[in-house]
């Protein structure tokens, strides 16, 4: 050790002893206190950016259709767009109506509806059937379960092709439509265009085969030169209906001729007799057999529907039939003859 010019070396200052700073029960609370502040304003900021993030792809969904709603078949309108049936009647009287209404009675409505908005509600643009569908079925129970349809609302700003567009879309991969009921979309679509109807088609039935698109303008062809006097469009096979369009193309002043030979039929054979004597070559048909009017009624019976036809008296009802005791069912229906007789 050294020392100094005195004769003794520096002293060592006693080591101070280190202060034990154990917090008390306040400084433990404050400290779990300002931790837990931490944890939760972190799980609250978190909880906002997720919210944030929802939010935003709630919006997109809403945006882009695929949102569904409920909502009362009173604010669903369908007058905006043609329906691509021409014979609208006849498919809501059809057995597969009573198929699709017997399925939505026992599962409800699997499949939403598609509308877009306008003053005053919502128009149609995809599901006439199913809609169709859930009017009958409310008309004839009454019940809650049928009073709204579930939907998915376009807000986007289609335009009036666009709307066409989507509604056949979805009508020609799911139905078997008649190349009569796609032209008179293309004739309708175009009168509200201001365009040509078959220049329109390939537009419209873009996802269709070219050759299948060759058809509909023809189709369009024929319904635009025959208007009202084709009584039965949707009869018209697809190789009938073309080569009649091929002659008229041919010899446009035989057109008016076969329009006075169709103005008088009253069934689509006798329809289809005289389309294809004209396709053959005869310029008129003088003559055509005229066939008795095929008369058709319905009405109720408790739960039953009866749909009555010459030869034909159908029964559609909620009964199991099969399992109905076969002398019991043969009771009844010869009871039923007997009463026609008397």
């Amino acid at each position: 050790m050294s020392r100094n010019k005195f004769g003794f070396g520096p002293i060592d200052a006693p080591e101070t002893p280190k202060r034990k700073r154990n917090p008390g029960p306040m400084g433990t609370a404050v400290r779990e206190a300002a931790g837990s502040l931490a944890e939760s304003t972190e799980s609250l900021v978190e909880q906002r950016r997720q919210n944030a993030a929802d939010a935003k792809a709630w919006r997109r969904a809403q945006d882009e259709g695929r949102v569904l709603v409920e909502l009362p078949l009173g604010e669903i309108r369908t007058d905006a767009l043609p329906r691509d049936r021409l014979d609208l009647e006849a498919v809501a009287a059809s057995d597969e109506m009573e198929e699709l209404k017997a399925s939505m009675r026992e599962r409800g409505q699997k499949e939403p509806i598609e509308v877009f908005q306008v003053d005053g509600g919502y128009q149609l643009k995809k599901g006439w059937r199913r809609l169709t569908a859930l009017r009958q079925l409310h008309k004839e129970t009454g019940d809650d379960r049928f009073a709204r349809a579930v939907a998915r609302v376009d807000e986007g700003q289609s335009s009036r092709i666009d709307l066409y567009i989507d509604m056949v879309e979805e009508n020609v991969i799911r139905e078997d439509l008649s190349f009569a009921e796609m032209a008179q979309v293309a004739i309708i679509a175009a009168q509200e265009e201001g365009q040509g109807a078959r220049d329109l088609v390939s537009r419209i039935y873009a996802s269709l085969h070219k050759m299948k698109r060759s058809y509909i303008r023809s189709f369009v062809h024929l319904l635009e030169e025959l208007g009202e006097a084709l009584k039965f469009p949707k009869a018209v096979p697809r190789n009938l209906g073309v080569d009649v369009v091929r002659r008229l193309q041919a010899a446009p002043d035989l057109a008016e001729g076969l329009r006075e030979d169709l103005s008088g039929v009253e069934s689509a054979d006798d329809q289809l007799a005289i389309l294809r004597r004209f396709a053959e070559g005869e310029s008129r048909v003088a003559g055509a057999p005229k066939s008795e009017k095929n008369v058709k009624y319905e009405f109720h019976v408790g739960k039953s529907k009866v749909t009555a036809r010459k030869g034909e008296c159908r029964i559609l009802s909620e009964v199991d039939f099969s399992s109905v005791d076969r002398a019991k069912l043969q009771r009844a229906v010869e009871a039923f003859e007997s009463a026609l007789e008397q």
